[in-house]
């Protein structure tokens, strides 16, 4: 009888390690490897948008000028365009690329 409880407490720990060691998928749509994302959100941390870096997919579009920025699916690139002064450049899996100059 004593070999139960310690397969419980070995159970337990294994369920507790297990949940430490998980995480969690971001929130929204699939973001494609090919975009390079990073950042916390663009203009401001916590909006839909991200920075993109250097990948093969977006070297013709980085600027040393200009951030390249990518909006998930959903976004009014006409209403972002314009809100931040950026182009459209590509479009990959319904996110839209943006270069945005610097000021």
């Amino acid at each position: 009888m004593t070999r139960y409880p310690t397969i419980a407490l070995v159970s337990a720990a294994s369920l507790t390690l297990t949940g430490c060691l998980e995480t969690e998928e971001p929130a929204g749509p699939p973001r494609p490897p090919e975009l390079a994302l990073f950042g916390d959100g663009y203009p401001n941390a916590g909006d839909p948008c991200l920075r993109s870096g250097e990948s093969a997919f977006t070297a013709d579009y980085l600027d040393d000028a200009a951030d390249l920025v990518a909006c998930p699916p959903g976004t009014d690139p006409g209403l972002f365009a314009y809100t931040t002064g950026g182009r459209e450049v590509a479009r990959l899996g319904g996110w839209i690329l943006f270069s945005i100059p610097r000021r």
